[in-house]
């Protein structure tokens, strides 16, 4: 008997190019996955309301509700992962798009190559989060991580952590009292073979500190975090 056929990945494609929008969707099909598009920010968080999605791939230069709003809207109730797309090469998108709550981010113009090595990256997360292998309690005073149900407390209470932060918690959680540079969070967290931006870490350990404790990661200047015991 044949395992069936899993759907195909849904995305949210907001984008206000016409041209760039088009053409992006039809080399994400290529690829396998079924993409639905919006071309301004209002459209998208409409498109988001009604409908289920695995993904989110948002610009950040939006009329009417722009990506970085969008991203701050679907977070108020949602932990799908998002990836922001900025055209511009200053990082004050970058860093508002992930302070957003944004997984990740690439910048315009973009090879289909990598935008699909950035969608495939951010789907294993989330894969990883939902079909945890079996595992035990990690308990750090207060803070619980289930690593077999995947899922965190702190005093009892639920925490909701993205794929993303979830993946960064349980990478700290491994090794407490261990210093762990930022380029070797970017290859095990972000999935980066290459030198990634070092921001996306930071801003990272950032909301996740806002989730868990800011006291919970020290920063060591010069070389990156350290999960205190």
């Amino acid at each position: 008997m044949t395992s069936p056929t899993p759907p195909p990945v849904r995305i949210l494609l907001v984008e206000d190019d016409e041209l760039m929008r088009r053409s992006f969707a039809v080399a994400l099909e290529r690829y396998g996955y079924r993409v639905e598009t919006a071309e301004d920010g209002l459209a998208g968080l409409e498109a988001f309301r009604g409908g289920e999605f695995d993904l989110l791939v948002l610009d950040v230069m939006l009329p009417g509700l722009d990506g970085i709003g969008l991203c701050r809207r679907v977070r108020e109730s949602s932990l799908v992962p998002v990836l922001m797309m900025s055209a511009r090469g200053d990082g004050l998108d970058v860093v508002a798009g992930l302070e957003a709550g944004a997984d990740d981010y690439v910048v315009k113009p973009v090879e289909t190559f990598v935008l699909v090595a950035r969608i495939r990256s951010l789907l294993r997360r989330a894969t990883y989060r939902q079909a945890p292998e079996e595992g035990t309690a990690l308990v750090f005073d207060g803070l619980r991580i289930d690593t077999a149900a995947m899922e965190v407390s702190l005093d009892g209470r639920p925490v909701a952590l993205t794929p993303t932060e979830l993946k960064l918690l349980l990478e700290f959680a491994a090794r407490p009292g261990v210093v762990l540079e930022r380029h070797t969070l970017l290859r095990n967290v972000w999935d980066y073979g290459w030198d990634g931006d070092s921001r996306v870490v930071d801003l990272g350990v950032q909301r996740l500190r806002g989730k868990i404790g800011r006291d919970r990661i020290e920063t060591v200047r010069g070389f990156g975090y350290k999960f205190r015991r």
